[in-house]
């Protein structure tokens, strides 16, 4: 195998070690070390997510090292039988950038996304990420949209009914 080269696989249930290697690229991707490694889930948690419906994850291997990934999430709509895929975080290694690892990864994802009938790939990009937005722009169409945070309360109160 030709030094660049890498290999893409879609995580099952019996891929949790890819999966925390995976963490670990983002962490180290996002400057959040911490957030990524600190309170990791266990490895029934982690099976179940892996072979849930609503979850992809994707890695880029160079020999036996996880370089890239990402992990989205499958959107049921209710307004008509169908989904769109979400991504909700994608990652290369500093060291294996612009080498067309992450247009591979949305590439697959959206062959992935095709072979379960959806008809969206989504992500979103910060301000200033002008690599991310560059990429992006490349395979889609941006929107212009305002993202709001809203705290859940950390001790849930009563239960409260809508009207």
């Amino acid at each position: 195998m030709p030094p660049d080269a890498f290999i893409l696989t879609q995580l099952n249930p019996g891929d949790t070690a890819l999966m925390h290697e995976l963490l670990t690229v983002f962490g180290e991707a996002f400057n959040e070390v911490e957030a990524y490694g600190a309170a990791r889930p266990g490895q029934a948690y982690m099976e179940r997510l892996l072979g849930s419906d609503t979850f992809i994850a994707l890695v880029a291997r160079q020999g036996d090292e996880v370089v890239g990934g990402l992990a989205a999430y499958v959107l049921h709509k209710f307004e008509q039988a169908r989904s769109e895929i979400y991504i909700y975080d994608l990652a290369v290694g500093k060291a294996y950038r612009r080498q067309g690892i992450a247009t591979a990864l949305i590439e697959h994802l959206q062959s992935i996304a095709a072979q379960r009938g959806a008809y969206v790939v989504f992500v979103q990009a910060d301000h200033g990420d002008t690599p991310a937005i560059e990429l992006y722009s490349k395979l889609g169409t941006r929107e212009e949209v305002l993202h709001f945070d809203i705290a859940v309360p950390v001790t849930p109160g009563p239960s409260s009914r809508h009207r």
